[in-house]
């Protein structure tokens, strides 16, 4: 098997790399952080919906936070009927880097932040071998939702939230997009290619001149390790593309 160590080697001179950043490179199973359960909510237990009154407040004047106060109330495709609550996004707003994943999982349903668990610690891990900290970058999904069992997003569903996504990339302008697994590959590019024929080319997110680059999903990545060196040589043409704009 390899891990981000073997790959790392192939492009960089490790003695340039930081203690932290040679750790990272070489995780393999993510011990480090504690798998949390994944156990969706209970048969008993009553779903979250939005009420009306909730739909009343006035927002707050900030636009980035009346954004979030947008996601926070919104109804617009069925979703908001089964969650816990929404998953806006976190990290810097003016990072250089944005990943985007597909959609929340349970844990982030229930925490309200994305890329928890095992999943979120692997992503560190990739951000911290990159030479930045996940608190310096920007991490969001193409649906703010959890979609019920965890199942693939509705075109409904996708249609009703990406403008959301929209106005954070506008909001961050970040330098590079990183697009994590084949759903959200599929949404970024406007495409139903594969992942495999996505990868290691430069594409620019809709609308704007901002590079975007296509690798696998860190959960993908933790049920299939040996694609870790893949991943690898997508984060390094990412970064070479970063370092020249």
């Amino acid at each position: 098997m390899y891990g981000f160590a073997d790959c790392g080697a192939m492009y960089q001179t490790m003695d340039r790399l930081s203690r932290r950043q040679k750790h990272c490179l070489g995780v393999m199973d993510i011990q480090m952080w504690e798998a949390r359960s994944n156990t969706d909510v209970g048969e008993h237990e009553e779903p979250v919906n939005v009420s009306d009154q909730s739909l009343c407040i006035t927002p707050p004047r900030d636009p980035w936070r009346s954004l979030q106060h947008e996601v926070a109330v919104c109804v617009r495709c069925e979703l908001h009927k089964t969650r816990a609550q929404t998953v806006f996004g976190t990290g810097s707003e003016s990072a250089d880097w944005m990943f985007v994943g597909e959609a929340p999982g349970a844990e982030e349903d229930r925490q309200g932040l994305p890329f928890v668990g095992r999943a979120g610690g692997l992503l560190t891990a990739m951000i911290v071998a990159l030479g930045a900290r996940r608190e310096e970058v920007y991490i969001a999904n193409v649906l703010k939702c959890r979609p019920p069992n965890n199942r693939d997003p509705l075109g409904v569903e996708v249609r009703e939230c990406e403008a959301y996504l929209h106005r954070q990339v506008a909001h961050v302008n970040p330098k590079i997009i990183v697009a994590l697994g084949r759903f959200a590959a599929q949404s970024l590019v406007k495409t139903t290619r594969p992942i495999g024929k996505l990868r290691q080319h430069v594409f620019t997110f809709e609308g704007s001149e901002i590079p975007l680059i296509v690798t696998y999903h860190p959960a993908y990545l933790l049920r299939n390790p040996l694609d870790k060196r893949k991943a690898w040589q997508d984060l390094t043409l990412a970064k070479r593309v970063l370092d020249r704009t």
